[in-house]
């Protein structure tokens, strides 16, 4: 109890001599910059997945081959869950003058629980929320529908052995999706009308989809007892298997978020290491004068780390106090952007923050104090000599051991971990060795006399003097402006390329059932209206029935989505020429190969361990087809270009039935080329998917935004490394001026001295940061975000400028108050 009232009180004294303000302010703006990354991600991560669940039509979605059975609807009610169902199938619209096939949805009353459907009484008028489902005889059409059977609100359509009032036209469906089906036509009406449609009879070939909603524990149990309940042909879908596209946003999103996170604990680690060990070298002299009145060692140390458990906790819970209240100011502003409201947080960042701070103390603050409970006795007598054990190797383990926990906890991901750890371990050494060279090469500059003027070459003497500080100063700041150029200026090009890879030209329109002797005609239109010839391809259908004279049986996969692609068909095309958005990443391109070969998409490979060298069969039309795989590619699925899972070398599928198909971009300045291309070849199906390009663009610029500002905390961790590192040599640069001062130096070459020192310094360190963080940001793109990336010579320049200023400022603003001071004053304060 001793020791801890003797803390107690050196932790106060301390605080009232301003010893601590450094080391807390790193600690509280470390834990307020984790638990503000934290609170929102919570919050933001949660909204968002509530949106995303709108795509949905709930918060989960089960799909099946035939009516779900009422014991699932019944434990749903006893779960507390609401439920609504839909039929999903295809069918002719027609009217009395032309017919049209049409993906039709068989929706409930309260449909959909999540999201919603927006109605307009025609095309290009306001819309607005639904509210309700379609009436028992009312029947809502998209806007193709309306302009492909020349329609009015009013009129009558055919469905079956039903004729429908049209009611609506449907301008939003939150959950339509971006399958074939749900790139059809769209026609919704009520289930109380199906069966006098006669549209759905035994064998049909439908999906009988149950969208299930409520709270979140409700739904995960309902979620874990329909899939120990599931039959032949019943899947349970999520925002994961039922979008991908969707879900590959998320995604991410989440990696930046946990990039901003990941780049806090790090400068934390920093900024508190370089506070630790100015604490460390500002109270040996206190802890030899404890040795020498009977202190043991051990009652030392316990007082010194009960001194930091008590101010480490305070700082923590401070931390986590702030972080709390700025991302309740934050938040009000995000709720605007993502236009939703955001949930409440949970209390598990309170939590993190609290294990954050104390981590970052032991693993940084307690291997400096060890060295505080080993000071000699002899300090009081030498003090020109520390005469302190230096920091063990199992102390340094203690800190990197924490770090790296810190790391991969938070990245949630061994790659991004991984690689931002190697990154900035490799930066620290990097950063250091080349640090010595730069600063050993000024010192020879300095000594060959090429610095003129005694300030300035003192300056860099100074700096060769304190080789030791000054590299981990450099080093220091270095990793500091590295993470706020990869912060600012990389993080805006990663944003953007995120962004691009959705291009504005993106493919908005595909044409399918395009016949062989109409390819030339389609191309020639596509010409003569100003847009460019679109590659026409063709599409065979094929279900994969053994690899490597091994029958493909879907029972015999444990993954959900590998049983599901077990048993499609899938759609297979043939070509000579690789093609755009397609590289080879395994094996070769077979090119104009004689002999049967087939080409397989990377991810599915993944899916079923497929590899270069193993024989695929597909059964086509009746009839077997088999060769080997000599090449695996990665394509470029958000090009939105026609892409296929298997390609065969030419001479293997020409034989078997196939249709053409191809994508493009209609500018909207030709919205009437579709309408001439259906006159000319009436067959043709156009399906428009801008849409659903729009949705999943609209998601992503909301995700961007919310990236940017969870990125705005971290930039505060980084300002909390420079001014640290600034501060690393304080009492050392203090007693050279006083002593310089005193020797009779005038204040134009203590100036000098102190710019050439700082300028130096800044501009070693700037210069290494932004190579640093091109780098880092060039690796950081094709390892975790799967992005082109070409590092620019911008982040370079920009951080010579502002690391050699900005150090500069920022040393002159600690240091000017030092030449005003008396040489006496200082000399006494330091003794």
């Amino acid at each position: 109890m001793k020791t801890l009232r003797l803390a107690f009180h050196m932790m106060l004294r301390d605080l009232r001599t301003g010893e601590l303000h450094l080391l807390g302010l790193a600690i509280v703006i470390a834990v307020a910059s984790l638990t503000s990354v934290g609170f929102l991600a919570d919050r933001v991560g949660r909204a968002l997945d509530r949106e995303a669940n709108q795509l949905l039509g709930g918060d989960l979605l089960l799909s099946a081959d035939r009516p779900w059975p009422a014991r699932f609807i019944a434990a749903a009610r006893e779960r507390g869950l609401t439920s609504a169902g839909t039929v999903l199938f295809t069918s002719m619209a027609s009217t009395a003058e032309t017919a049209m096939l049409t993906g039709v949805k068989v929706v409930e009353e309260g449909y959909p629980l999540r999201g919603e459907i927006r109605l307009a009484p025609g095309p290009n008028q306001p819309d607005a929320a639904a509210g309700r489902s379609p009436a028992p005889g009312e029947l809502w059409l998209d806007e193709r529908l309306f302009a492909d059977l020349g329609v009015q609100v009013g009129d009558s359509v055919g469905l079956g052995e039903v004729t429908f009032r049209v009611g609506a036209m449907v301008s939003f469906e939150s959950d339509r999706g971006a399958n074939f089906f749900s790139l059809l036509p769209r026609a919704i009406f009520n289930q109380l009308d199906l069966a006098a449609t006669g549209l759905i009879a035994e064998g049909s070939r439908a999906t009988w989809r149950l969208h299930v909603a409520g709270t979140p524990q409700a739904v995960e149990a309902y979620e874990q007892w329909a899939r120990a309940n599931l039959e032949r042909g019943q899947r349970v879908e999520t925002v994961e298997n039922a979008r991908p596209e969707v879900r590959a946003a998320l995604d991410q999103a989440q990696r930046f978020l946990r990039l901003a996170a990941l780049l806090a604990v790090i400068l934390a680690a920093v900024a508190v290491g370089l506070s630790a060990r100015r604490f460390m070298a500002r109270h040996l002299d206190g802890c030899a004068v404890m040795r020498v009145l009977g202190a043991g060692q051990a009652q030392v140390l316990g007082i010194v780390v009960g001194e930091f458990l008590f101010f480490g906790l305070m700082a923590a819970v401070a931390g986590t106090a702030l972080g709390w209240s700025v991302q309740w100011g934050l938040a009000g502003g995000l709720r605007e952007i993502l236009a939703t409201e955001l949930p409440a947080p949970s209390m598990l960042p309170l939590a993190h923050g609290l294990v954050v701070g104390m981590a970052l103390l032991a693993g940084f603050v307690l291997p400096q104090l060890l060295r505080l409970g080993g000071v000699s006795t002899l300090r009081v007598l030498r003090r020109e000599f520390e005469l302190t054990e230096p920091v063990s190797g199992s102390a340094w383990a203690l800190g990197l051991a924490a770090l790296l926990g810190l790391i991969f906890w938070i990245a949630a991901d061994v790659r991004l971990g991984a690689l931002v750890a190697a990154g900035f371990a490799l930066a620290l050494g990097v950063f250091a060795l080349a640090a010595w060279g730069a600063l050993s090469l000024a010192g020879q500059l300095k000594g060959q006399g090429s610095l003129r003027g005694g300030g300035w070459r003192y300056g860099v003497a100074s700096l060769g003097r304190r080789m030791g500080a000054s590299v981990i100063q450099v080093a220091a700041l270095g990793l500091g402006m590295t993470a706020l150029l990869l912060l600012t200026l990389v993080q805006g090009d990663l944003l953007d390329s995120w962004r691009a890879m959705a291009p504005p030209d993106a493919p908005n329109r595909f044409v399918i059932n395009i016949q062989p002797e109409q390819r030339a005609g389609v191309s020639d239109l596509f010409a003569d209206s100003g847009l460019p010839r679109p590659v026409i391809q063709p599409m065979i259908r094929g279900r994969m029935v053994a690899i490597n004279d091994v029958a493909v049986a879907p029972a015999d996969y444990e993954d959900e989505r590998t049983r599901r692609l077990a048993e499609r068909e899938f759609n297979l095309s043939y070509t000579a020429d690789l093609p755009s958005g397609n590289a080879v990443q395994a094996g070769r391109w077979h090119g104009n190969a004689a002999q049967p070969q087939f080409s397989v998409e990377q991810g599915l490979a993944q899916t079923f361990g497929l590899k270069v060298g193993d024989r695929v069969a597909f059964e086509i039309a009746g009839r077997r087809v088999e060769a080997p795989i000599t090449s695996v590619r990665k394509l470029d699925w958000d090009s939105m270009r026609v892409n296929f899972f298997f390609i065969a070398s030419e001479g293997v599928l020409e034989p078997f039935p196939a249709s053409l198909i191809t994508s493009f971009h209609l500018p909207a300045s030709s919205h009437d080329f579709t309408t001439r291309l259906v006159a000319q070849f009436p067959n043709l199906s156009v399906i428009d998917i801008a849409a659903v390009i729009a949705q999943v663009q609209a998601m992503t610029d909301k995700l961007i935004v919310v990236v940017q500002f969870v990125f705005g905390f971290a930039v505060l961790a980084g300002l909390v490394v420079l001014y640290a590192a600034l501060q690393a040599t304080h009492d050392e640069r203090e007693y050279e001026l006083a002593m310089l001062r005193t020797l009779g130096a005038r204040n134009r070459q203590v100036r000098q001295a102190l710019l050439a020192e700082f300028l130096v310094l800044g501009g070693i360190a700037g210069v290494l940061a932004g190579i640093g963080a091109s780098a880092l940001g060039w690796a950081l793109a094709g390892q975790v975000f799967k992005m082109a990336y070409v590092p620019a010579l911008l982040p370079v320049l920009v951080a010579v400028l502002l690391g050699a200023g900005g150090v500069v400022l920022g040393g002159w603003l600690g240091t000017r108050k030092l030449l005003s001071r008396p040489p006496l004053a200082s000399l006494r304060a330091l003794a």
